[in-house]
């Protein structure tokens, strides 16, 4: 016979899993985000609907933060009386109020600059540090601002503006501008899946840039792929007086004439036998602009592979780029190479937050969705950051940046009993939650900004 080991039973007491939504409503309360909200006019919505378009979007980021997007994930949340005081709404809506809200709402203009600029504003209030890249003088920086579009893969759906991706996947092509070390977003830009990557770009970086500019003093370095080697994007930082790391698409240039460049004005670096590295720059004006860029490269000829084998023609590569850094070849190639560190951001949205399959058929209503996905990737990184500013974590190991997964599961998901004793509120911890001591100093810190 089976032994119990437990028996189940019910309570009347209020107990919540997520306990982190507090520091998530906090955070809001700090901004105009539901205020702006309630007073965007949005068609075929009453003045005063039963439910506000600020409870909405307060609603739907309560439920982002925990790592949820589908429409049906409000619903455990409506009679949940921890939900609704923690994040400062009246009340939760339906799954088909949310639905239909959010499609209402995307449908109007303004949405997306009151996202944007709550979120840079949220960011200017908490002082919330923006590392820049220290130079190996020790003495120069530059705050990094990255563009980068990154496909979500939504294959075997019907949503509108799904299309082939140049991933080989059907989904959207979103445009994403990161700032600093820390990865906050800026700027976002839903896109079809087939769209060019350079497409509107140009005016996206602009306005990345506006936004950045409000958030750091120190000089911004925009970095982008080759994708993105146009006219139009150098134009856009001579005139906003940033520097720039572009890769160059080589689109017909020939390997031999880098190769001889190289071997004139360049700088070779030892290596093995049968391989020649160098490294270098030249002066060149770009077509439709009236002053010169340098563009930096590197040059690899192999007439030995590394296994010994000499080959019949010699290998050779070669990368280059647009820059406006008065560096060495190889400092600046290694700057453009951090760029890699997207592809941590994106993994962060796309897989952390589950924002890849985005869960409406209509295009406009996921950009809006994914608005307000970054917007709440932004509230969890702010909190991830504050949560390394002490020793109090149980994760001992250094880092510089707290994951979003690391967020969502250590302070989110944190379980606590909510009471009211003498027309007070409290939360109540278990005296083996590990991470109480840093959620409550994260929770005053906040409170005292």
């Amino acid at each position: 016979m089976t032994m119990v080991k437990f028996i189940l039973e019910d309570s009347d007491e209020t107990l919540s899993t997520h306990s982190g939504l507090g520091l998530i409503g906090l955070l809001l309360s700090k901004t105009k985000l539901s205020k702006r909200f309630s007073n965007l006019k949005v068609p075929n919505i009453k003045s005063f609907p039963s439910i506000s378009t600020g409870d909405v979007m307060t609603s739907y980021i309560g439920i982002l933060s925990q790592s949820k997007n589908d429409f049906e994930d409000i619903e455990p949340f409506r009679d949940d009386p921890f939900f609704c005081r923690a994040l400062g709404v009246q009340s939760v809506p339906s799954s088909a109020t949310l639905r239909q809200r959010l499609d209402q709402t995307a449908k109007v203009g303004g949405w997306k600059s009151i996202i944007l600029e709550e979120s840079v504003l949220l960011l200017q209030q908490f002082d919330s540090p923006v590392t820049p890249i220290i130079l190996k003088d020790k003495k120069t920086k530059y705050v990094p601002l990255d563009i980068d579009v990154s496909p979500f893969d939504n294959s075997n759906t019907k949503k509108e503006g799904v299309s082939r991706t140049y991933k080989g996947c059907d989904g959207y092509a979103p445009n994403f501008a990161y700032l600093g070390q820390e990865g906050y977003v800026v700027n976002v830009e839903l896109r079809e899946g087939k769209t060019h990557v350079q497409n509107n770009t140009d005016t996206f970086l602009q306005e990345a840039i506006h936004y950045s500019k409000r958030l750091t003093n120190n000089p911004l370095l925009v970095r982008m792929d080759g994708g993105n080697d146009s006219i139009d994007n150098l134009k856009v930082c001579e005139k906003e007086n940033v520097h720039l790391i572009i890769k160059r698409n080589p689109r017909r240039e020939k390997l031999e004439t880098w190769l001889a460049i190289a071997e004139q004005r360049g700088k070779q670096v030892s290596a093995r036998d049968g391989k020649r590295i160098f490294y270098g720059s030249i002066s060149v004006t770009p077509k439709g602009m009236k002053k010169s860029l340098r563009q930096v490269y590197k040059v690899v000829e192999q007439t030995i592979d590394k296994n010994g084998q000499i080959l019949l023609v010699p290998d050779i590569e070669f990368e280059s780029y647009w820059t406006t850094l008065d560096l060495e070849p190889e400092e600046v190639i290694d700057l453009y190479h951090a760029h890699g560190t997207c592809e941590q951001f994106h993994s962060e949205l796309k897989t952390d937050l589950d924002l890849e399959r985005l869960p409406s058929g209509k295009f406009s209503t996921n950009d809006l969705i994914l608005h307000l996905g970054c917007f709440t990737y932004n509230l969890l990184r702010l909190i991830g950051q504050e949560s390394l500013k002490s020793h109090d974590a149980p994760v001992k190991k250094k880092v510089f940046r707290r994951r979003v997964k690391t967020v969502i599961q250590n302070l989110i998901t944190l379980a606590s009993k909510m009471v009211c004793h003498a027309r007070r509120w409290y939360l109540k911890f278990g005296n083996n939650s590990p991470w109480f001591p840093t959620f409550k100093r994260i929770y005053i810190s906040f409170s005292n900004r």
